[in-house]
């Protein structure tokens, strides 16, 4: 090891070496050094799930072939179904998820860090043998599967967005549930008196408006815990969307709740791209409408002074106000906008989707958005990606029970929901937020 050589820089004046706190008793006591915490959660759950893997696809593994699918019969490039043959493979994937897990335990214990892309690696081999293992003598269409995926995606992707932009401006947005169901309802009463989908989508957007200018107003000027605002709205709204179905729109569905839909519009070169094509370039006017603003709110929320503004808000109020910008007022027109997304998000049930307005139809959807958000770390993109996740969950669950699955229909029922609190709980663990969300500021 070289030795520092005394320069002019260094020396003490008169020439000598400087004090330090080996060679001066009144020396300062040099900065205590880091100490770097290992955490065993990814070597645990790695382990877990490789043991169950063991368990799964070797001790009770399954003969015969499964068999992947990845065109449609309307592609323009035809790719071969790829056959695995299902216990050989459940026995490599088993392996290669042991091995994973030895190497997240060694980076663990010489106190590196298990990075994101052994995560996702091991996610994807795990997925592989399950799927293998779960569809053993049947076939499993990989573009449907992942065309659904994208379908049950696009409410929770709208709800999570505004869900970003309310908490990231000091707002807890609860009530996505609620902002979700009215503009369900609004888009397919408004599209059907109308004959127009267009309009409708005009509708859904004011609706979830106004359900987000209540939570604003209770939480924002009164005072309210912004908690219980949100639960109260999406009981409110859950309420009164069922009383007006029972006793109106079910007196005359064919005026009031048979709304045109959006058809899917294919976009050329795109959608004839194996695999891609189908599932992202074929789809609705909505479904383009959440790519962009995806694109949007996180080039707007890291990129322009807008977002320099809400981040600044929603992390220390006190300090946004000293330079002049009006808190509340930040906060009011804000939530107003993240409810307008989420209504974009309630319009696809109705106008893309179902086609028509069902009781209760967004079936908890609100929350697992919320739960997205904080997956996501507030973060537009990772939360979108984990909106797809959970989306993916459950169309695997209708994939599973249509090719008869040996997986029972019970966890199949409670599958996205499994991975929901997982996620949460067990990969995200410990998270900060915005500091100020969730907390009213009152000015000076």
């Amino acid at each position: 090891m070289s030795e520092s050589v005394p320069t002019r820089s260094n020396l003490a004046p008169g020439g000598g070496v400087p004090p330090t706190e080996h060679n001066h008793p009144d020396s300062a006591p040099s900065a205590p050094a880091v100490v770097l915490v290992k955490s065993w959660k990814a070597p645990i759950a790695f382990g877990i799930f490789a043991l169950v893997s063991i368990i799964l696809f070797v001790v009770f593994g399954r003969d015969g072939d499964s068999t992947f699918r990845l065109s449609t019969d309307v592609d323009l490039i035809q790719l071969p179904a790829v056959v695995l043959p299902t216990r050989p493979t459940g026995v490599v994937v088993a392996v290669l998820l042991v091995l994973l897990a030895v190497y997240s335990a060694w980076l663990v214990a010489s106190s590196r860090k298990v990075r994101l892309w052994v995560m996702a690696v091991f996610a994807v081999i795990f997925l592989i043998g399950f799927l293998t293992w779960a569809s053993a003598g049947q076939t499993i269409p990989i573009p449907g599967l992942l065309i659904g995926t994208v379908s049950l995606s696009v409410p929770l992707i709208f709800g999570a967005l505004g869900g970003v932009i309310s908490e990231r401006v000091g707002v807890v947005n609860v009530a996505i549930e609620g902002q979700l169901l009215a503009g369900a309802f609004v888009s397919a009463v408004v599209a059907s008196v109308t004959g127009n989908p267009y309009v409708g989508l005009v509708g859904a957007v004011i609706a979830g408006t106004l359900v987000s200018f209540v939570l604003a107003a209770f939480s924002i000027k009164y005072l309210v815990d912004q908690v219980i605002v949100g639960v109260v709205l999406n009981v409110l709204v859950t309420g009164l969307t069922s009383f007006l179905y029972s006793q109106v729109l079910t007196a005359d569905p064919t005026l009031l709740n048979s709304p045109p839909r959006f058809q899917a519009v294919p976009i050329p070169l795109l959608s004839e791209i194996p695999i891609i094509g189908p599932t992202l370039f074929r789809q609705t006017l909505i479904v383009y409408l959440m790519y962009i603003a995806v694109a949007v709110v996180f080039f707007a929320l890291f990129k322009t002074k807008w977002g320099l503004r809400v981040r600044a808000v929603g992390e220390h109020p006190q300090a946004a106000d000293t330079v002049g910008i009006k808190v509340n007022l930040t906060r009011f027109w804000n939530v107003s906008l993240a409810g307008a997304i989420a209504g974009l998000g309630g319009a696809y049930f109705t106008l893309g989707s179902v086609g028509s307005f069902q009781k209760e139809m967004t079936a908890g959807a609100g929350y697992i958005a919320l739960a997205a958000v904080i997956f996501g770390r507030w973060d537009p993109i990772r939360a979108t990606l984990a909106a797809l996740l959970f989306g993916f969950a459950t169309n695997m669950q209708y994939v599973l029970g249509v090719i008869g699955s040996p997986v029972p229909s019970e966890f199949l029922l409670m599958l996205p929901y499994v991975v929901t609190i997982f996620a949460v709980a067990g990969l995200v663990g410990r998270v900060r937020g915005p500091a100020a969300a969730g907390k009213p500021y009152v000015s000076a």
